[in-house]
């Protein structure tokens, strides 16, 4: 059976039905352009017979077009009218009994995921993106690559590279798991209600080994967020607090080869791992010492 994508009436129809009025504050911009849904799923990558969790979902728009695929898609949507209303619609629009699994759930507070998917694929809001991204990473070492369609100004951000104006602490904490590239961008007018602001795709890949165990990782952000809580300040300042005084992150910076003159902008995932493993030496020689 084929499946049928939704589109501009079809969008407008649902929403109306479920007196769904679209607000800023979950971000429902709807997608209703078929093209760019299928667009989302070739960047993706997405092929017949994988697991995909889609972050999300809304109306069905962008979950209808993994599914057309031939993909098995567990979706995660916090709105419960949305969410009890996807199934029915894709039922409605020829997808196959056991495709759809649909998750009624706040995403940054999911920590199981039926059918255990490796691709992950979402239209994100501006202000939950980032933290929702970096949970599910986190949460769900499986998910091997995906694609996720944001503002531009956040896709940019994730994709930066230590040195350029927007690089920052989700640059180098998305970096820990992955490399991360723009993937193009999106006109405003597939969207309904057209937005006053640009959307890029932006796609990453995981690494094949973990950078570190748990503890290193915890320990790295905390760094990576000190480092950024003020711009273009250097290390030894900006990590003196953690680090016993400008003396002490000057000898950890040292030990990590990292000049304690440098700025948190200048720095790498794996400049920021070494500085946290320093820390470990140091603090665990200070616990052995007699």
């Amino acid at each position: 059976m084929t499946v049928r994508l939704l589109g501009a009436g079809d969008i407008r129809e649902l929403a109306a039905e479920l007196d769904v009025t679209p607000t800023k504050k979950l971000g429902q911009n709807f997608v209703v352009d078929a093209n760019t849904v299928r667009r989302i799923v070739h960047t993706a990558r997405v092929e017949a017979g994988e697991r995909v969790v889609e972050i999300g979902p809304g109306l069905g728009s962008l979950t209808l077009a993994i599914l057309e695929a031939g993909a098995t898609v567990t979706a995660v949507e916090i709105d419960h009218r949305l969410a009890e209303r996807l199934p029915r619609t894709a039922a409605e629009r020829g997808v196959p009994d056991g495709a759809l699994t649909v998750v009624d759930a706040d995403a940054l507070r999911v920590t199981e995921l039926p059918g255990d998917p490796t691709i992950l694929v979402a239209n994100l809001p501006y202000n939950v993106s980032v933290p929702v991204l970096l949970h599910f990473l986190e949460t769900f070492a499986r998910l091997d690559r995906g694609v996720v369609m944001v503002q531009a100004e956040v896709g940019e951000r994730l994709a930066a590279e230590p040195g350029s104006k927007v690089y920052g602490a989700p640059s180098a904490k998305a970096a820990w798991y992955g490399a991360w590239r723009l993937a193009g961008n999106i006109s405003r007018q597939v969207f309904w209600p057209v937005p006053n602001v640009d959307s890029v795709l932006v796609a990453f890949q995981r690494d094949a080994e973990a950078r570190g165990t748990e503890d290193e990782r915890l320990r790295t952000f905390r760094i990576v967020d000190l480092a950024f809580q003020q711009r273009r300040k250097m290390l030894r300042q900006a990590l003196a607090g953690e680090l016993g005084g400008s003396a002490g992150a000057t000898e950890v910076l040292e030990r990590a080869g990292v000049a304690p003159t440098a700025r948190g902008e200048s720095l790498d995932i794996d400049d920021f791992l070494r500085i946290a493993r320093a820390l470990a030496e140091t603090s665990g020689a200070e616990a052995t010492a007699p």
